[in-house]
């Protein structure tokens, strides 16, 4: 198993979600690590103690490392008297004064990269409806980590100095694609940190272009005009920005006014002379 800094965010609001739709009171959840063969768990909702932050739980031990072992959810009704797992956490499991408890591991192209827990402090079951929800969360999370590990691979394939921009025009296409892409993913990335490294990929891909004409666009306005730069239509930019195509027409016809475009193709050209587009 490995793991990654990406998507602690992620982790974070799911636990929200997961208790608001579920009714649990407790929640918490983390990462795989890096290069390691455990996760530690670094988001915490209702807890009451801080007897569970930062705990490293090694795979096939405890609940959690069960999960991660099998790739698969697990739970238990009283977490102390199991027979299921290991005991290893019980003391910090105790100290929470936690005893019925589910893990759902948040599994990547066949990779464990995370594991979402719920909790009740009573020992009864946990029923369908409340494991259903917590794998509903945790597929949430799996997609918001797809989304980060395409950006991620994006930024990796056109992260390149300036002065060793494509020089042929068949690369510069590829460079726009790439642009537009990027700019489709950034909204849907929870992670600022992630999110503001690829917007910083967006700018470098564009600092070739001639001067700035002092045109401002709304990130919506450049987001669908790199789509449209990239031969999309306005039905096919509208679903890669997850918005409705109205609504990218909106966008597109406000971005063609302040860059005082008749068409489209003036849009994407006079984008491109005021240093918005590749």
């Amino acid at each position: 198993m490995t793991g990654d800094g990406a998507g602690t965010a992620e982790i974070r609001s799911a636990l929200v979600r997961l208790r608001r739709t579920t009714g649990l009171p407790v929640a918490f959840g983390g990462l795989v690590e890096s290069g390691r063969q455990r996760m530690r768990i670094s988001e915490l909702s209702g807890t009451a103690t801080p007897a569970l932050s930062a705990l490293a739980v090694t795979s096939g031990h405890g609940l959690g490392g069960k999960a991660v072992a099998l790739a698969r959810p697990c739970a238990v009704t009283d977490y102390s008297s199991s027979r299921q797992i290991s005991h290893e956490y019980d003391a910090a499991v105790a100290a929470e004064g936690l005893r019925s408890v589910l893990a759902v591991p948040v599994v990547v192209r066949r990779r464990v990269r995370g594991v979402l827990y719920g909790a009740l402090r009573d020992a009864q079951p946990l029923g369908d409806r409340t494991l259903t929800a917590a794998v509903a969360a945790a597929r949430d999370v799996e997609q918001a980590l797809v989304v980060a590990d395409e950006a991620r691979g994006l930024m990796a394939a056109v992260w390149v100095e300036p002065a060793r921009a494509p020089a042929d025009g068949a690369a510069w296409e590829q460079v726009r694609e790439a642009h537009a892409a990027l700019r489709a993913l950034a909204p849907r990335i929870a992670d600022p940190a992630l999110r503001s490294e690829l917007l910083d990929a967006c700018g470098l891909l564009t600092a070739r272009t001639s001067p700035s004409e002092g045109v401002r666009l709304a990130p919506r306005e450049v987001d669908v005009l790199a789509c449209v730069a990239a031969g999309a239509t306005n039905a096919v930019a509208a679903e890669r920005l997850g918005v409705t195509t109205e609504t990218a027409k909106g966008y597109l016809r406000s971005a063609m006014r302040k860059l005082g475009a008749r068409t489209r193709g003036e849009a994407v050209v006079a984008a491109r002379r005021a240093r918005l587009l590749p």
